[in-house]
């Protein structure tokens, strides 16, 4: 018996033509592809089927002969060099995650680097000083991320492994999402001291960022040839999501954008451009006495994200709408917001009532 099951390993008895008996042993756990193998002696049988099976629930067995003959540094190595450069986007951090890996795991062999053998190592991953502390759970997850994405390459696409051990391996719990946003107060003299800064590029920036949701990467590193001031909409070919966007220019956010274009350098390529136009501008240092000068605290220009995300839900946009201005796949992300959408739903609900219902005391 194995926990309250009957044995998962099945003896058959086999007899040859020639009266030779052998034993087949077959093993069949949910899951996971039957395994078998026939054997003379029906004690080797019984030994065989409860070793796999036991290998198969601790995550240890892999019937691919790549598993032993492959080393984790060979796994490693071969997606940085066939497979991380088609993420030029998330290369420089993964190939640093993927190095940390590399050094755990590289003297295993495929068949050793068990579900047990990973989750030591994240424990370490989290527990591992670095400047500043520890990793965040965030972190940590990322890191995992990384290399499950390297086992699913070998179970699909090299043939090196039949089963990705991470499947069986449980993500830390991360914190709920951070929503910090301006409020009306904060928003007017965050803008007042921008407008009176000494970079003439962060008060339009700041104005597309609140505007559009736009992320700090995707602002500064805006191109014209990503603008199209007719159809009044950005339209951004690369993401984080690897997935095309277009996003609408409406308001103060167009207005300063056809500002920029009429004053625009020739022949520079970004709509926020730095020194010699060749690179996005650097807004770290006016960005942070803008702060200051406003008396705003606990304040990242990611919030501004935030802050458009939350200013679409108090104005009545559903999850789902708010997702696709941001440019998030699922609703998951969204979520953070739901709260500020449910105010604005209950207002409307409670109006809908009073026109047909009248006034109620």
């Amino acid at each position: 018996m194995s926990n309250g099951e009957a044995d998962v390993a099945h003896i058959e008895k086999r007899v040859s033509k020639n009266d030779v008996v052998r034993y087949r042993a077959l093993v069949r756990l949910q899951g996971h592809p039957p395994q078998s193998a026939t054997f003379d002696r029906k004690t080797d049988a019984k030994k065989w089927g409860q070793q796999t099976e036991a290998a198969i629930r601790e995550g240890r067995h892999f019937k691919s002969v790549a598993a032993k003959r492959h080393t984790g540094a060979e796994l490693i190595d071969r997606y940085i060099q066939e497979i991380l450069p088609r993420k030029p986007k998330s290369f420089d951090p993964q190939f640093k995650q993927l190095m940390w890996w590399r050094a755990q795991l590289a003297h295993l062999s495929l068949a050793d680097i068990t579900p047990h053998v990973i989750a030591g190592c994240r424990t370490k991953l989290g527990a591992e000083p670095i400047r500043g502390g520890v990793r965040s759970p965030s972190t940590v997850n990322r890191y995992m991320a990384a290399l499950s994405h390297v086992f699913t390459v070998a179970v699909m696409e090299w043939g090196w492994l039949e089963d990705n051990p991470m499947r069986r391996i449980a993500k830390l719990k991360e914190p709920k999402g951070r929503v910090r946003f301006l409020s009306d107060d904060e928003r007017k003299r965050l803008l007042d001291a921008c407008r009176t800064s000494r970079s003439p590029l962060l008060y339009p920036a700041v104005v597309v960022a609140l505007s559009t949701g736009m992320r700090k990467n995707e602002v500064l590193g805006l191109r014209w040839s990503d603008v199209d001031l007719e159809r009044r909409v950005v339209v951004l070919e690369e993401t984080k999501n690897d997935e095309r966007r277009a996003i609408p220019l409406a308001g103060l956010a167009l207005q300063v954008i056809r500002k920029l274009f009429e004053e625009r350098g020739p022949d520079c390529p970004f709509v926020f451009p730095g020194k010699g136009g060749t690179s996005p501008v650097d807004l770290r240092t006016p960005w942070e006495t803008a702060l200051r000068r406003a008396g705003i605290e606990d304040f990242r220009f990611h919030d501004l994200r935030h802050s458009a995300a939350s200013y679409l839900a108090m104005n009545g946009a559903s999850l789902a709408e708010i997702a696709d201005v941001l440019g998030h796949k699922t609703l998951q992300m969204v979520k953070r917001y739901a709260h500020l959408s449910e105010q604005h739903t209950a207002g409307v609900v409670a109006s809908m009532n009073e026109k047909i219902f009248g006034a109620q005391q």
